[in-house]
């Protein structure tokens, strides 16, 4: 049955704010692989203003022009009404999925995403049973599909699968070396994939801890951020996975005087869009606890270069190193928390820094539908991505966002680029050894 306009998201009021300046155009990533107006950010604007007005069906044909954007909030970015394109996109796709249902390969993704002691075990056989359908890429870091599978094509590299999670490996409480009255205690929140499958994240993050002599304290309760449901439109996950997060931080984020998150999007996810979720689900105590949980919450490089010595120790170090770095700006970093400079700050000291030519164009990653059925999209929007790293002649193409790294190892895998991908948080604690 079609939702009545009154039980629709207030699309129209975005709609009738936009005017058409076509500003967004030149920088809407979907738009730059599909130049067609209908997959713009003022096209997805117009159609969703008609949508609500009961002017355009939502069958299969809108349903794939709104699951072809990639929410990379460029088009905010240069709004000059500032018109929050991806969240009313976000919001279209839960009507998507409320209509047409979830494909049961993601309903799977995020009932694991909400259970964690249930993840594990199927990681630890995944780690166990990877080569049967997988050969490990040593020096891509990833697996490449021996062959087609739903979803992946056949020499796709994939992240690795790590033998022991990042949770798993280490106790709850890492008290610092010396201990004084002056110590703080930061929390870390580290993310699905650099649970399971970029473990020297966390790793590293725990090393940098402790050369600045900080207690740390790893929530082993904590769940995904939701970002992938989000995306996805599976509201009822995002509202039990966020409420469960919120709840569990209140517990003990008082004793804290920081939770760091060594992912872009992880990061964005909980600072901004719980609380934008919370707002259009009118669920308005959850808003201001979402607001009142996140005020501690920080991206690892942005609190580590605002908060500690952590530059000057790696100037102290004096150590230096012959392979050049060029950055990658997250979409989730730059544009959504204006995190961008930091990073480069925790790098310089140690390492040459190359810029690419444009380290703000979003690498095109986009979310599990874009990863998966629409696939086609990211990889086309990697291509000039790929092409900009392999200019620079960088060893190492940074950036701290583990999506993003997914998607930049593909795009080089497919473009015969040599350059390695790196955390930043990983060179760093190279740079801090010996």
């Amino acid at each position: 049955m079609s939702k009545k306009s009154e039980d629709i998201f207030n699309f129209t009021a975005t709609s009738d704010d936009c005017i058409k300046c076509g500003k967004c155009i030149p920088v809407c990533t979907i738009h730059q692989v599909n130049p067609d107006e209908t997959t713009s950010p003022r096209g997805f604007i117009e159609l969703l203003g008609a949508y609500q007005q009961g002017h355009l069906e939502l069958d299969k044909n809108a349903k794939d022009i709104f699951e072809s954007c990639f929410l990379c909030t460029n088009c905010v970015d240069v709004c000059p009404n500032s018109l929050a394109t991806d969240m009313v996109i976000e919001e279209v796709r839960a009507d998507i999925a409320d209509k047409f249902g979830i494909a049961w390969l993601k309903r799977i993704a995020f009932y694991l995403l909400e259970h964690r002691k249930v993840m594990d075990i199927v990681m630890k056989f995944g780690f166990m049973f990877k080569t049967c359908a997988f050969k490990t890429d040593e020096n891509k870091g990833g697996l490449l599909a021996r062959f087609r599978m739903p979803m992946v094509k056949k020499g796709r590299l994939i992240p690795s699968l790590s033998k022991v999670s990042f949770l798993n490996s280490y106790p709850e409480e890492i008290p610092a070396a010396i201990q004084t009255e002056k110590n703080q205690r930061v929390a870390l929140f580290i993310g699905c994939l650099a649970n399971y499958n970029y473990v020297g994240i966390g790793d590293s993050l725990v090393e940098i801890l402790k050369e600045l002599n900080i207690d740390i304290f790893i929530p082993k309760a904590q769940l995904c951020c939701g970002a992938p449901a989000y995306f996805t439109g599976a509201v009822d996950s995002v509202e039990r996975m966020t409420k469960a997060n919120i709840e569990y931080f209140e517990s003990f984020m008082d004793e804290c005087d920081a939770m760091l998150i060594p992912e872009a999007t992880c990061s964005a996810m909980i600072k901004h869009d719980w609380q934008v979720f919370f707002a259009n689900h009118d669920m308005p105590e959850w808003e201001a606890r979402a607001k009142k949980v996140t005020e501690k919450i920080h991206m690892a490089t942005a609190w580590l270069d605002d908060n500690t010595s952590l530059q000057q120790i790696l100037k102290d170090k004096g150590k230096k190193f012959d392979e050049a770095v060029t950055y990658h700006d997250p979409c989730h970093a730059r544009k959504v928390q204006g995190i961008y400079e930091q990073p480069r700050n925790l790098l310089a000291p140690n390492y040459p820094m190359v810029e690419m030519s444009d380290p703000n164009r979003c690498c095109g990653f986009g979310g599990v539908t874009m990863q998966t059925e629409k696939f086609h999209f990211a990889e086309a929007a990697g291509k000039p991505k790929a092409a900009m790293i392999k200019e620079t002649k960088a060893h190492y193409v940074s950036a701290e966002c583990s999506a993003c790294r997914v998607q930049l190892s593909e795009a080089m895998n497919n473009a015969d680029v040599e350059t390695v991908f790196k955390n930043p948080l990983e060179l760093i604690a190279e740079a801090l050894k010996g």
